[in-house]
């Protein structure tokens, strides 16, 4: 199985499944022509399509418009099953930044179809994680940048505060239906500004404090 690292901790730990969230930002949802949803959207991916800094991202020859989403990942330290709100964050052990690559034009003719996308979110390499950081070094989980730059150029840029569904609300939601468990990462949505990645690009993704102090980055290249 794959494992991600928690700053400080002796030891990897196992990621049990991905859990992402769809359409968490209002601009992300109008770039994409839908909806903001009025309860938390999510889907899986495989743990097996975990990559980490200095790895690569493996383009599949089955598509032709391979995209970008910059994310806050939150990594679960205790799990459990209908989480009450107000304690829905001491179940959180870290927080990182990932990103959550997308076979768009794979994702959009199997919506159209009305079939399953799994392969557009699920495939080998899609998703880049960084390095975990305790809760204890990050603060307020609703007042942080991320940022997501291609070739050293800015794709990518918002603030936690603009995200529809908090994440106590979105972890309270997940264990209605879910049983999180220790190890579970959850992808919080992304910003608007997804696009495109080509054979040869860099991709640096950067989680940091509202001064600009940087608690955790990644950077992979696309093969």
């Amino acid at each position: 199985m794959k494992s991600v690292t928690l700053r400080g901790s002796g030891e990897p730990i196992l990621v049990q499944k991905i859990i992402c969230l769809g359409q968490n930002y209002a601009e992300h949802a109008k770039e994409m022509k839908l909806d903001v949803p009025a309860s938390p959207v999510f889907f899986l991916k495989p743990p097996s399509a975990i990559i980490h800094q200095g790895e690569q991202i493996v383009l599949p020859s089955i598509s032709a418009n391979v995209q970008h989403e910059v994310e806050m990942t939150v990594l679960i330290g205790e799990g459990g099953k209908n989480i009450h709100l107000y304690s829905a964050l001491n179940h959180v052990a870290g927080y990182g930044v990932g990103l959550d690559m997308t076979l768009r034009d794979i994702q959009l003719e199997a919506k159209n179809k009305g079939l399953p996308w799994s392969l557009a979110k699920g495939f080998d390499t899609a998703a880049p994680l960084s390095e975990f950081i305790p809760t204890a070094l990050v603060g307020d989980p609703r007042a942080l940048n991320i940022q997501l730059h291609v070739n050293g150029k800015i794709r990518q840029s918002s603030s936690t505060n603009k995200l529809i569904f908090s994440i106590d609300k979105i972890i309270a939601y997940i264990s209605q239906f879910i049983t999180l468990e220790r190890g579970d990462v959850i992808y919080t949505g992304t910003p608007e500004g997804v696009s495109r990645v080509d054979h040869g690009d860099t991709l640096e993704a950067v989680l940091q404090h509202v001064d600009g102090h940087v608690l955790t980055s990644l950077s992979v290249s696309v093969q």
